[in-house]
């Protein structure tokens, strides 16, 4: 991959991990219960929604985060833009589009189609298979 390109990504990557570290600290003053949110139970309960909503958002985030640090240090090794599962090029328009991925078109299809089948038994319409209704 050139040079220019994965300075570009690299500053893509710093970017949004300080966005996403900037954000953290603002969420993270939300998470505590204010006096007037356990006025009631009705209020408590919204309260209570709206904190294990903010919760499951910082997780995503974490988890996002995470594949940035990973892609950057792939970029650090030389290797951002190989798919980890043949080594072949991930293709500069699969990167644009989902800058963190890390398996080519080929490996991500191979890989969903093993998921879908494990977890439902049953095959994609599109490979031609007759999916059987109970």
């Amino acid at each position: 991959m050139e040079r220019e390109t994965l300075h570009r990504f690299k500053a893509l990557f710093e970017s949004k991990r300080e966005r996403l570290l900037y954000s953290g600290k603002l969420v993270n003053e939300e998470f505590q219960l204010r006096p007037e949110d356990l006025s009631d139970e009705a209020d408590l309960t919204s309260s209570e929604g709206e904190t294990g909503m903010r919760m499951r958002l910082r997780n995503r985030e974490a988890l996002f985060l995470k594949k940035i640090e990973d892609a950057l240090d792939r970029i650090a090794q030389g290797h951002f833009g190989s798919c980890t599962d043949c080594g072949d090029d991930i293709g500069l328009k699969r990167l644009e589009v989902r800058p963190t991925a890390t398996l080519c078109v080929d490996c991500k299809e191979g890989q969903e189609r093993s998921e879908q089948l494990h977890i439902d038994g049953h095959r994609f319409k599109s490979l031609g298979a007759k999916m059987k209704f109970v």
